[in-house]
């Protein structure tokens, strides 16, 4: 047997002829044996952790089975059982007595003893029980490894999921997490994207410094400026002080420019020479100012086609995608889908005080083969809803919104029952009311789900008169 694989055991028993006989025995099994005179003795060793390893949480770890004598003086086996079972450990303890009754073995059992022996005990028993103990901690050993493994697989700080797409997600946040290059995030909207950047922040060397997110379609495009890199007292009107920009807010750490995007060409030319010389300069300074930030940044767009499109710049582009990371849409993940919703489910639980604690088989199949066109954030939102109007402990097909219908779905099917058939362009207004309804009146996001422009959307709100001929094009919740 390699020294790897040996078992180790730990006697305790004030006889030292019972202690030596029982040490002799499990050291022929083919254990290592440690020695005791008294509980009190093996209590103060595990508590210096003698029996585990540094870094470990279990003070036994390098024991697979203690025997322990039950009569000893200034502690009781009993009493040494009790304060073990208080530690973070589950390593089997055997006790051994020359006074036994039912009741002894009843308590000693109750007080968490694996298995309990009287003297005189034949070898052969004594053998068997004490590598039925072993093999049960060998069990629990593996158990928890293998209780470890599976949340590494799915899961990643924030990142939930154990499909292959998130697998490799997983590795290059991993792999990436303390290096220096610029990061581009793609992927649909509701996908995750800060989220993975957070990941990234947080497992990497500047995790101890600020993290600071912006999204740049959130900020209208004359104040972005000011908001990356600061302004100068008197800059502009209302400039009555000098302001940190958001670079330099984020110094030593990481900024996060979601929608990078949707930024304008005259900014990312800024935004490349920050990228380039590691320097910024606030609005109404004739002076640079170094900085020492990562940049990740994100977009729901094709960059690439908009490059062709002249929309963004080619070099900024490149400069940004030194890493590029695409996260699928949990259409293309779906065996993500029940690791997500119970997490929403328990997360959300808790937050509200809610009873429910589980989802019906036909409710989690419902959510398996919904569209999704939302993502994650669409997933979340619908399981939080449900949690809060669910009446029983278990969230059924019935608790799901349209039966598990999407939007889309009960649309249609409304807007033909009784063999009516809508002009296209009525039914186009009607959907694009739904969907800004359902958007709360977002702009962006209503464009995003219409596959539209903003502009085009302004047009048709005015077209269809959502919103009247008078008012502006932007109107003030349009950059929300």
């Amino acid at each position: 047997m390699t020294e790897a694989a040996k078992k180790r055991a730990l006697v305790i028993d004030d006889d030292p002829e019972m202690r030596s006989m029982v040490s002799d025995f499990l050291l022929s099994r083919g254990f290592d044996v440690a020695q005791a005179e008294n509980a009190v003795q093996a209590l103060e060793r595990l508590n210096r952790g003698e029996y585990s390893e540094q870094g470990v949480d279990d003070p036994c770890f390098n024991l697979d089975v203690v025997v322990s004598d039950l009569n000893m003086p200034d502690m009781s086996g009993i009493e040494f059982i009790e304060k073990v079972k208080k530690l973070p450990t589950d390593v089997p303890i055997i006790l051994v007595t020359a006074f036994g009754s039912i009741e002894t073995a009843i308590e000693a059992i109750r007080k968490g003893a694996y298995d309990y022996t009287t003297k005189p005990f034949k070898l052969s028993e004594f053998a068997v029980t004490v590598d039925r103990a072993a093999t049960y901690r060998a069990l629990r050993k593996e158990n928890v490894k293998l209780l470890k493994v599976a949340n590494e697989q799915t899961s990643f700080g924030q990142i939930i999921g154990k499909s292959p797409g998130m697998k490799e997600v997983f590795d290059l946040v991993a792999r990436v997490a303390d290096a220096a290059a610029s990061i581009l995030i793609t992927g649909e909207s509701g996908t995750g994207k800060e989220r993975v950047a957070r990941a990234i922040h947080d497992q990497g060397v500047r995790r101890g410094k600020r993290f600071v997110a912006i999204n740049c379609t959130a900020i209208p495009d004359t104040l972005l400026e000011s908001e990356l890199f600061g302004h100068a007292k008197g800059a502009f009107t209302g400039a009555i002080s000098r302001k940190r920009g958001l670079f330099e807010e984020a110094e030593g750490g990481t900024i996060f420019l979601d929608e990078i995007g949707d930024m304008e060409l005259s900014l990312q030319a800024k935004l490349l020479r920050v990228l380039q010389d590691k320097k910024i300069r606030a609005v109404g300074e004739n002076f640079d100012r170094d900085i020492d930030v990562r940049i990740i940044a994100a977009s729901h767009k094709d960059l690439k086609k908009a490059i062709k499109n002249g929309s963004f710049r080619e070099d900024l582009y490149y400069r940004l995608a030194v890493i590029p990371i695409l996260i699928p849409p949990l259409r293309h993940r779906r065996e993500d889908i029940p690791l997500l919703a119970n997490h929403f489910l328990k997360k959300y639980a808790r937050m509200n005080s809610s009873q429910v604690q589980a989802i019906s088989s036909e409710a989690m199949s419902a959510l398996m083969s919904m569209p999704w066109e939302g993502n994650v954030r669409e997933l979340e939102n619908l399981i939080e809803r449900t949690v809060v109007l669910c009446r029983g402990r278990e969230i059924t097909l019935a608790d799901l919104p349209n039966g598990s219908k999407s939007d889309a779905e009960s649309f249609f099917e409304g807007e033909l029952a009784g063999g009516t058939f809508p002009t296209l362009e009525d039914l186009e207004r009607r959907y694009m009311k739904l969907v800004l309804d359902k958007t709360g009146g977002r702009k962006e996001k209503a464009a995003q789900i219409l596959g539209i422009n903003r502009r085009t959307l302004y047009r048709k709100e005015r077209d269809y008169g959502f919103v009247t001929p008078e008012a502006g094009e932007v109107g003030e919740d349009d950059l929300s």
